[in-house]
């Protein structure tokens, strides 16, 4: 009986497994980013004290073993208000991402596979929108319309549209020459169903590498109009309204400032981070490169 040699190299899952744990930006961001979300969610079961509860006695106190993280100017536990506030912001990003998504990515396929003047006249409306600066898109559309979660991720899904518009598009451009997708036309494939079953499932990485990308701009995206006031209201914690009420304090309790910073910055590192690792071990050229 002959046996049978086996694989030098794994395939499959056990292949992504070992290549996330051999890549350290993906690795470390996986880990940063995981946790953020589990805090996020343990926030919905469980915070070490009600951040919509006032003791004023408790005001500005300082890190200590009741409050790890001190109180804020109205006594409330600032790791508590972190907590929360992390469920909104990844909300908002998530939500903002999707939207920018799954309204960009049709509209770059569909002018890919076009072309002409409906390619042309996309790129010129994507061209329009990306004229503006993203945060003074989303003040502008949050004043108007008033502030809120609501519009916050209104204003940063309407942004994040040319976004995903633009990299479906060049992904797809790239792939309607190939001669599979060539293939498929001459077997009477239309162009829809050609971008169903070949376009899109060979430009996934590249929107999932996007993705997260969008994702940390819309964590910052979020803090930004919250600092100015026109993101989640009070009595609803967020990052940005946090650091907005500190700026008059830092010297008397920096700490009112400096978690919720932390916190903006750990947590855009660790997608960064998940977005390069994701782009190294998605794309077969720096592979081979590593």
């Amino acid at each position: 009986m002959s046996v049978q040699p086996l694989s030098a190299e794994p395939t499959g899952w056990r292949a992504l497994v070992r290549m996330a744990f051999a890549n350290r930006s993906f690795l470390v961001g996986f880990i940063i980013t995981a946790l953020i979300a589990a805090m996020a969610l343990l926030s919905f079961l469980w915070t070490p004290y009600d951040v919509t509860h006032l003791v004023v006695a408790d005001r500005m106190k300082g890190l200590s073993a009741e409050h790890p993280f001190g109180t804020d100017h109205f006594g409330r536990d600032i790791l508590s208000m972190i907590m929360v506030g992390s469920r909104n912001s990844i909300a908002v990003a998530l939500v903002a991402v999707g939207i920018g998504m799954g309204i960009g990515v049709p509209l770059g396929c569909w002018a890919a596979a076009r072309g002409g003047w409906i390619d042309e006249a996309l790129m010129r409306f994507n061209d329009v929108v990306f004229a503006f600066p993203a945060l003074l898109s989303a003040v502008m559309i949050t004043a108007i319309f008033g502030p809120g979660a609501i519009n916050a991720i209104i204003a940063i899904g309407i942004f994040n549209v040319p976004v995903f518009a633009r990299v479906a598009r060049a992904g797809a451009l790239s792939l309607w020459p190939r001669e599979y997708v060539l293939a498929a036309r001459a077997a009477g494939k239309g162009k829809a169903l050609i971008t169903i079953e070949h376009i899109l499932p060979n430009i996934a990485s590249i929107l999932l590498v996007q993705g997260t990308i969008q994702f940390a701009l819309g964590i910052l995206a979020e803090a930004g109009l919250s600092y100015l006031g026109l993101g989640a209201q009070p009595p609803m914690p967020s990052w940005g309204r946090m650091l907005f009420d500190a700026q008059t304090r830092m010297m008397v309790a920096p700490h009112l400032a400096i978690f919720p910073g932390l916190a903006i910055v750990i947590t855009v590192l660790g997608l960064n981070l998940l977005g390069d690792g994701l782009r190294d071990m998605l794309d077969p050229k720096l592979r081979r490169q590593r």
